[in-house]
């Protein structure tokens, strides 16, 4: 488990406009924050993926979400009383920049139940970007070992700990029209 000390230190490399690698719930994830599109550039270059697709955002806390999407009470409902790891498509705000939500008018938004996840957004006091560390035509990485091993000293920060049990990557389903993108 990473300390409190090591969650600062990844914190501040987010602020940094860096790019961090960090345990999820079902895979290890390189995230930045979502408005810096250098950064944002940077995981797209690794990752070998076109920005027409659009990343996922992670939060502890659906305010943390909030400048980013249109919910109304029945969808903040919904989102707040998830029981498992799920990544919803939501209507995106105007302040959704173009590199996150892609080609897209909705944008993809998941309420992590990941203590490190939490513990780093809290630090942050902000969402941030969700995104499997791997290059696109590679498996998800889920030891710290093969994120180094895809990325070696690409990363201004990597963050260490234990995965979540959701096992694959999170289902990813359309909160408007119910449509199961990913199962």
């Amino acid at each position: 488990m990473s300390t409190p000390f090591q969650i600062r230190q990844a914190a501040s490399a987010i602020r940094g406009e860096g790019v961090i690698c960090y345990p999820t719930e079902s895979v290890f994830g390189l995230g930045c924050d979502p408005l810096c599109y250098e950064a944002v550039d940077k995981i797209l270059q690794l990752k070998q993926r076109p920005v027409d697709k659009g990343l996922i955002l992670i939060a502890s806390r659906i305010e943390q979400l909030v400048p980013y999407v249109q919910l109304n009470h029945a969808q903040r409902t919904q989102l707040l009383e998830q029981n498992s790891a799920t990544t919803w498509l939501v209507s995106k705000s105007s302040l959704t920049p173009p590199w996150i939500s892609g080609r897209h008018s909705k944008v993809a938004i998941r309420l992590s139940k990941h203590p490190l996840v939490q513990a780093l957004c809290n630090q942050l006091d902000s969402a941030i970007v969700s995104t499997s560390a791997n290059p696109s035509t590679q498996s998800a990485a889920k030891t710290l070992l093969r994120v180094k091993q895809y990325f070696p000293d690409e990363l201004d920060y990597y963050l260490n700990g234990e995965l979540g049990n959701a096992g694959n990557a999170t289902p990813i389903i359309d909160m408007q029209s119910g449509a199961i993108i990913r199962a």
